[in-house]
């Protein structure tokens, strides 16, 4: 089993770190205080090969695999984890999902324009009253002549105002059928499709989520992605890969409050030494940075399962549910390490800590998770 990064990953790490701390660092705060997306920057990511980290080059993309995602999420998240959110949600859903169900037309016509950033993507799975259970779906598309009729809203959807695309899940059969609802492919200022409320967030502010509605939406048959009845399954195949972006953002989150809070152990001074001298100070960063290591080590495995093609159902849960819930826990302890400064924004622990708690709901929440564990270990 190999443990160290190869050269290639390296690199593409140190590219992320260079990108992030040149475009991102100098606006953290102000984006946070404006709920402002950056989309001019989400297009610099795409110039970088990050808009599309698991595309082949052909369809415009970086051609690379899941370990190399993970360093790019990571990176990014250090500075700022609502751009790596942004990045991640762009990368792993909305583009993963044309990218794995599309047909080569679809691939053609709109992976390069994602791949690349000029175009940024969305992903509608959630509804207002179906978090969860998202079988129990109200949004649904009728079959009409040439195509189909989509009428309802999703919430809580990254991009929701900004996206120029979205892939959006349907109901086109019964309420709780696994094989009742579709995927479609929506372009921004197709009539019918509109966003509503923006919703004012307590962390990940410069990542935009709001909601879709659609009204008599028009729809053309070859919107559809794969067949109809699949998007549910095509949509838990997706949520796989996707809970190892959030575990990776979880990375980010961690190694970010992590890293601050070691410098500030070892810079501030109290009864004549650095609080890192202290046994209750030390004691935290251990039990951090062994969380850290641990969540890294569920995370690639997860990753060398994914680029392998193998069943990583499991795999993918333990990990998003692991590395998230331990960010909580880190961001926790670096705002207690900081003692009051940490309650301040002239810290970076006080945005980390609000961030972190996203990482446990998105994408199924902690409890999902551990339903999928529990399922997948008990019909061994």
């Amino acid at each position: 089993m190999q443990f160290d990064y190869t050269e290639t990953q390296q690199m593409v790490a140190q590219s992320a770190r260079d990108f992030a701390e040149q475009y991102i660092r100098p606006h953290i705060m102000e984006w946070d205080e404006k709920q402002h997306l950056p989309v001019d920057v989400l297009r610099k990511a795409g110039e970088m090969g990050f808009m599309g980290v698991l595309v082949p080059e052909e369809l415009g993309g970086s051609g690379l695999g899941y370990h190399e995602y993970i360093a790019i999420i990571e990176e990014i998240s250090k500075v700022d984890p609502s751009i790596g959110l942004s990045v991640a949600a762009h990368n792993s859903l909305c583009t993963n999902h044309i990218l794995s169900f599309g047909n080569d037309e679809q691939k053609a016509k709109w992976i390069p324009k994602l791949a690349s950033g000029e175009w940024i993507g969305a992903w509608g799975l959630t509804e207002h009253n179906t978090g969860s259970d998202a079988g129990g779906m109200n949004t649904t598309a009728v079959k009409t002549e040439g195509g189909w009729k989509l009428n309802g809203a999703k919430n809580f959807i990254t991009h929701g105002k900004s996206g120029q695309i979205a892939v959006v899940i349907a109901r086109t059969g019964e309420k709780g059928d696994s094989h009742g609802m579709s995927a479609f492919v929506v372009e921004r200022g197709t009539p019918g499709f509109s966003s509503g409320k923006k919703e004012d967030k307590l962390g990940m502010r410069a990542s935009e989520t709001a909601e879709l509605i659609f009204d008599n939406c028009f729809l053309p048959d070859e919107n559809l992605l794969g067949e109809i009845g699949d998007g549910f399954i095509q949509s838990m195949k997706i949520l796989d890969g996707g809970r190892i972006s959030i575990g990776a953002l979880s990375l980010g989150i961690s190694k970010g409050a992590y890293e601050a809070s070691l410098k500030y152990a070892q810079e501030r001074e109290q009864f004549g030494r650095p609080i890192s001298s202290f046994q209750g100070i030390s004691f935290k960063l251990a039990d951090m940075a062994t969380q850290i290591e641990a969540s890294e080590l569920l995370l690639h495995k997860a990753a060398f399962l994914k680029n392998a093609g193998r069943r990583m159902t499991k795999e993918s849960a333990m990990c998003k549910m692991y590395a998230s819930e331990v960010c909580v826990d880190i961001a926790n302890e670096a705002i207690q390490i900081h003692g009051g400064y940490g309650y301040t924004k002239e810290f970076p622990v006080e945005k980390f800590y609000r961030d972190s708690k996203l990482c446990t709901i998105g994408e199924g929440t902690t409890e999902i998770q551990k339903v999928v564990i529990s399922k997948n270990i008990l019909k061994k």
